[in-house]
């Protein structure tokens, strides 16, 4: 009895480090670099600020994949947190992974014109 406790135990303390740094859902448009921050995994104070500077520079994020944009800020940040980046209010991910399926959606699309093709031939 105590080993199984004792491994559910382990295995618990092993997972929390993984939920706390999960990444909590943020409008890179709209936040301030201290809810950037807090809310992104990997992404301190300065780089924070460095979005909201880019922001201020040069406009609203379009995708998340904008991010690359700012120093400091790679690939695999972006992955880590892509479902957590909003671009707009309506309080979802979708957004910002727009672009990000766009070769699968297109392939999709081509299948199914092609199957439609087909269906009007016979």
């Amino acid at each position: 009895m105590f080993n199984k406790l004792a491994a559910a135990t382990l295995a618990l303390a092993l997972a929390l480090p993984g939920l706390l740094l999960a990444a909590t859902p943020v409008n890179i448009n709209q936040a301030d670099a201290a809810a950037i921050a807090k809310s992104l995994d990997g992404i301190g104070q300065a780089k924070a600020e460095a979005i909201v500077a880019w922001r201020e520079a040069h406009g609203p994020f379009k995708k998340a994949d904008d991010l690359k944009h700012v120093k400091g800020i790679g690939k695999a940040t972006i992955e880590r947190n892509r479902a957590a980046i909003l671009l707009a209010d309506d309080g979802s991910a979708a957004a910002a992974t727009a672009g990000a399926d766009a070769p699968a959606k297109k392939a999709q699309r081509s299948k199914k014109a092609a199957m439609a093709e087909t269906a009007a031939e016979e």
